[in-house]
């Protein structure tokens, strides 16, 4: 049977509307309901603590719903039981039902070789003694646990104590659990069963149903998307997702399609659908599910993207923290964002416009936009530097 043939353009809309950016924002401040909804439907969130502008994932909620109160997400996410930090995308918040989901993902976890714990004497011994005050003592911060020797560190490696890596180890494995997190965003480990209720707890299910339901949620909030859009959204193996998704799609719940000018065929989630039309505008973090696989955010959009946080200032294109904009279903424009706090500024360090897209509307559109980032952030003024094809348009915006 021949697949059925879908424009870029529906693609593109399918996309966005799966990803819960086809709407207008609530008229007023966000509550924990739509909050809740955002994680839902998004299925995971990415957990990234660069601060330089606000941490990634409290900035994918706020590409969809506009200003909301920050301490509500964090209630939400770490004082209820619906919410569970796991590895899944990368370290990421998922909702509780997951748990079962991962539980081959704990099993199948491996410490990084080159981590310090790896290397101490009597590491069997320090991890159970770690463990043993989880128990006695816990939440625990990394502090909480006996100082070890570390060992000498080469340049490059990274600047965590030993007790860090030993509880990292335990999270890996399934040990402990996040229970919450300090204002400098220290993770408080505890154990599993405190955190998480039944049946999530002691649910068991098979690998192969495990990475069934798990692509089921990546086909949900992608809308459309090939073997290698869906396998990554959870970090699977495309070998091991080809035959679960063949599966999803003998139960009819994804559907196969061919997306105009993608080499590679593509399922539609069953639920998805394409509006005619978009409205939206949002800027989006680097960490952001529409744009963290790099090769689909450039089917989709034309868009090639880079974070270049790693890169040295000197070879770096666009800047340090550049955040792609989406108006309507394209993605017009980049800036390069920080969060001056010292001053109550937000600076707007680079500007650039994408090919084709309208200088005017997208420097008013932007505009705006920037000046809601900063009211949510409790920034005073938004100032554009000249760094950018787009800038002069958007300093015209900001002018006092």
């Amino acid at each position: 049977m021949p697949r059925k043939r879908l424009s870029l353009a529906d693609a593109r809309r399918v996309a966005l509307a799966a990803q819960g950016l086809d709407k207008d924002r609530p008229a007023s401040k966000a509550t924990t309901r739509h909050i809740r909804n955002v994680v839902n439907r998004l299925g995971l969130l990415q957990l990234d603590f660069v601060n330089v502008l606000v941490p990634a994932h409290y900035f994918v909620v706020f590409s969809r719903l506009g200003g909301y109160d920050r301490s509500a997400f964090d209630r939400l996410i770490y004082d209820g039981r619906d919410f569970i930090e796991h590895w899944a995308h990368e370290a990421s918040i998922v909702p509780v039902d997951c748990w079962p989901l991962l539980r081959y993902r704990r099993e199948d976890y491996q410490p990084w070789p080159n981590s310090p714990i790896m290397k101490i004497k009597g590491k069997r011994k320090y991890l159970e003694a770690a463990l043993e005050t989880v128990r006695e003592v816990g939440p625990v911060v990394s502090g909480d646990l006996p100082a070890v020797p570390a060992p000498k560190r080469k340049p490059g490696d990274w600047n965590r104590p030993v007790a860090r890596w030993a509880l990292e180890v335990h999270f890996g494995h399934g040990n402990v659990s996040v229970a919450g997190r300090l204002p400098n965003f220290q993770r408080l480990y505890d154990l599993p069963h405190r955190l998480i209720d039944e049946p999530h707890l002691s649910d068991q299910v098979s690998r192969e149903d495990a990475q069934r339901q798990l692509l089921a949620i990546a086909a949900r909030a992608h809308g459309v998307g090939t073997l290698h859009d869906l396998a990554d959204y959870f970090r699977m193996s495309p070998s091991e997702a080809a035959p679960r998704l063949q599966e999803l799609e003998e139960e009819g719940v994804i559907h196969p399609v061919q997306v105009e000018s993608w080499d590679e065929p593509a399922w539609l989630h069953h639920q998805a659908r394409v509006p005619r039309s978009l409205n939206a505008r949002s800027l989006l973090s680097p960490f952001d599910p529409v744009v963290w696989f790099r090769p689909r955010g450039e089917r989709l959009f034309g868009f090639h993207y880079r974070i270049e946080i790693y890169t040295p200032a000197a070879k770096r294109k666009y800047g340090y923290y550049v955040l792609p904009f989406l108006l309507d279903d394209q993605i017009v424009a980049r800036v390069d964002l920080k969060a001056d706090r010292k001053n109550s500024q937000l600076l707007v360090q680079g500007s650039y416009l994408e090919d084709d897209a309208d200088e005017g509307r997208t420097a008013a559109e932007l505009a705006a936009e920037l000046q809601e980032l900063a009211d949510w952030l409790s920034l005073e003024k938004v100032t554009v530097a000249n760094k950018g094809d787009l800038a002069p348009a958007l300093q015209n915006h900001f002018r006092q």
